[in-house]
């Protein structure tokens, strides 16, 4: 992807596909972390793999659809989360942009940081929707040890919400990652000369 094309609005009919298709993988990642009772989230692979073939734009508007979607389906509060959903498409495709995508270290990095960026953001949305906690049993049990040892709400939550986020963006990343490098040569090149495609 050339340095026009990153934050470029025409997008290829490629691209385009991509926004479902990543919808589907997330609806999977969530399913089979619902299933194995993981205590990971494992929702935003499509979101992180499209970003990383097509670039931050169309990561970002896979995790905010995929987000409305969900909203409408399943739990309406997820509405809110697309402002967490947007941040880890747009991070990981700029990230990726700039070559954090070359290696299964530099893709940790990359799992670190939009661990850290999605529990900054989701902090807020979790005290006001939820008193602060996540639902999930690992992060509400730390949330609830550091409430009762007088911490703050907003650090107990950030500490709920990264116990959470940060292995769950890591894994997220690598098995994106893994996934994207696994993919043929043709097919990742077709987005890197999206600027050469006929846009919609």
């Amino acid at each position: 992807m050339n340095k026009k094309s990153m934050w470029s609005f025409k997008f290829s009919t490629a691209a385009l596909v991509l926004i479902p298709a990543a919808i589907g993988i997330n609806y999977l990642g969530k399913l089979f972390a619902g299933l194995l009772k993981l205590p990971l989230y494992l929702d935003s692979i499509g979101t992180v793999l499209s970003s990383m073939l097509a670039g931050p734009i169309i990561g970002a508007i896979s995790g905010i659809v995929n987000n409305i979607v969900y909203g409408l389906t399943a739990d309406p509060v997820s509405f809110v989360y697309a402002i967490t959903s947007c941040v880890i498409g747009l991070v990981v495709g700029i990230m990726a942009y700039k070559g954090w995508i070359a290696n299964i270290g530099k893709a940790f990095v990359i799992g670190l940081v939009v661990g850290i960026l999605a529990a900054i953001v989701s902090t807020p949305l979790n005290i006001i929707f939820w008193g602060g906690q996540t639902g999930n049993v690992w992060g509400d049990a730390l949330y609830a040890t550091l409430i009762a040892n007088h911490l703050p709400q907003w650090v107990a939550s950030f500490c709920d919400s990264i116990v959470v986020d940060g292995p769950d963006k890591i894994v997220t990343v690598i098995i994106s990652f893994l996934i994207y490098k696994g993919l043929p040569r043709n097919l990742t090149n077709v987005y890197d000369n999206q600027n050469k495609i006929e846009s919609l």
